[in-house]
This record gives structure tokens, C-alpha cells and sequence, in this order.
């Protein structure tokens, strides 16, 4: 999948080999957040959040939207994810670690919900080249699909996590 994306730089592909910064990207989706809230929602140090948050502006995978007034004088900036992730493709970049970094952070983000309300599927499947293209480019036209469509005032907030891998206890 993502065939259509363009390639990503080094920076971008280190940017999003890390599953913090992933973490970051997808609590910024819907709404912009300040480095302090950020942080609080990872239950991480705010200098060590603020050290990804200008790593992932740096690279525009978030933007600063304008400054607002803060607790006793301050002023926060917050931030929002950009979408710019889902229009790259890592893989021929030279960075090792994208990959791990989304699983990681997809198991981060399952501890934080009830494994019980979630919906999995396990599919054991025999496919040639030819049918391997065809699953991984049809998956990639439902989440397209999906992602271009404007998300509902009322919708509630889901993440999708699909792994395809080779089936290497099936094969001796």
C-alpha cells in the first residue's frame, strides 16, 4: 500500500520513525492541542513533547495555528496535524524503524481502550504476486475513500491498524 505516495525525505521518514511522534500526529487529527496538553495526554514530560512537537513542525507534519492566551499571562501555541503522513511513502527512504514505530504506537493506543469494544479479524490467506497487488490496492481505496471524506460534527473518534505479513509458521 501507498504506492501513490510520493517518496519521503530523510527528515520526514526519521520524523515518522519514531512512535511518540505518531502518537502526537493522531491526537492532533481532530482538534489542535498545546505542547502542555499534548504531554499531559501521553503522560510525558513536556520538554521531551516539545522536543517531537518542533520535529514533526520542522518536517510540516504539524502546523502552529495563532498563539492564545495561557494561564497567568502565558502563551500557548497550540497544534495540528497537517494530514501530510498519509500523502508520503517511507520505505524507500534509507531509515530503518517506520514501521516498528507504528506498531508500537498502535499498542500503545490499545492499552488506552477496552480490548472488549474493539473489532479484530484474523485472515489466513494463500496469495501470488498478482493477488497480493490486488488486496493491498484495494485496501488502499477503502482507506482512501475514508479519509477524504469530511469527518461527521457528530462522529465518534476511531483508528484503523492493518497488518499484512507473511505467515511464516504457516510455511516450513
Amino acid at each position: 500500500m501507498g504506492n501513490n505516495r510520493r517518496p519521503a525525505t530523510e527528515a520526514e521518514a526519521r520524523a515518522l520513525a519514531s512512535a511518540i511522534r505518531l502518537r502526537i500526529l493522531r491526537l492532533c487529527l481532530d482538534h489542535a492541542l498545546t505542547n502542555k496538553e499534548i504531554a499531559q495526554r501521553l503522560g510525558a514530560n513536556p520538554a521531551t513533547t516539545l522536543h517531537h512537537v518542533r520535529k514533526l513542525v520542522e518536517t510540516g507534519f504539524l502546523a502552529a495555528e495563532p498563539s492564545r492566551p495561557g494561564p497567568r499571562g502565558s502563551t500557548e501555541i497550540p497544534y495540528r496535524a497537517t494530514g501530510k503522513s498519509w500523502e508520503m511513502d517511507v520505505r524507500e527512504s534509507g531509515v530503518s524503524g517506520a514501521k516498528a514505530a507504528m506498531l508500537d504506537a498502535f499498542l500503545e493506543e490499545l492499552k488506552l481502550v477496552d480490548v472488549e469494544e474493539g473489532h479484530f479479524t484474523r485472515l489466513g490467506l494463500r496469495l501470488t504476486a498478482d493477488g497480493l497487488d490486488e488486496l493491498l490496492g484495494r485496501l488502499q481505496e477503502v482507506f482512501d475513500d475514508f479519509r477524504e471524506r469530511p469527518p461527521p460534527p457528530d462522529g465518534e473518534a476511531y483508528s484503523l491498524f492493518v497488518a499484512l505479513h507473511r505467515d511464516v509458521g504457516r510455511d516450513t
